[in-house]
């Protein structure tokens, strides 16, 4: 329950949850594909992987959330 007494509606949350996930990976993709093929046009891509991070944050719930990893332009996986 929230300090209202209200009941959080777990649909609406579920749904409206996976929709911003969904645009998050979608546009993540094509802003990563954008900058990637910049550089490789550019001559300035690395060879081998790309750091990347991302950051999550719901400042209202107090979260912040970082993800780690690496994008590889090799080949290798």
């Amino acid at each position: 329950m929230t300090d209202k007494g209200e009941k959080m509606n777990d649909e609406t949350f579920n749904l409206s949850m996976r929709k911003f996930l969904k645009t998050v990976g979608v546009t993540s993709q094509q802003k990563i594909e954008e900058a990637v093929r910049a550089a490789l046009d550019g001559g300035t891509l690395p060879e081998g992987g790309l750091p990347v991070k991302v950051i999550l944050e719901i400042p209202a719930v107090g979260l912040t959330h970082t993800v780690s990893g690496e994008i590889r332009t090799d080949g290798d996986v």
